[in-house]
């Protein structure tokens, strides 16, 4: 793949995660993780984990969606607040309060998040 193809893969992702279309950013995504190496081969992982786990909570696997997002957390906290042209540092403590929200909250009688908690949503960095 060249860099535009890169970028543009990467873009079609955040896209589809931002719309919440979590399951198809995942998919994008992965493309790029296979061929990836080193820290963007993490970096890709972290996010593909980071999807996963939110559309585990759209089909309601609330135990399964935390596993993944540990998984991706302990990824994603060891890169700079500024990664690949987004704010990462920002995302990331998003997706931990998220979560955090989430298990505070799990129940096996509860198939719901309070109203207020949204999923998080990726952005590019200003500047």
């Amino acid at each position: 793949m060249t860099q535009p193809e890169i970028e543009e893969r990467f873009e079609e992702g955040m896209r589809l995660f931002n719309q919440g279309n979590f399951f198809e950013a995942h998919e994008v995504w992965e493309q790029r993780w296979r061929e990836a190496a080193g820290a963007e081969r993490m970096f890709y992982q972290g996010m593909i984990q980071a999807a996963v786990a939110l559309a585990h909570v759209q089909r309601g696997n609330k135990a399964g969606a935390i596993s993944v997002y540990l998984k991706s957390s302990s990824k994603l906290t060891q890169f700079p607040a500024l990664w690949m042209g987004i704010e990462l540092g920002q995302f990331s403590s998003e997706l931990t309060r998220y979560f955090e929200a989430l298990r505070t909250f799990y129940d096996a009688r509860c198939e719901c998040l309070p109203p207020a908690e949204q999923p998080p949503t990726i952005r590019w960095a200003r500047g």
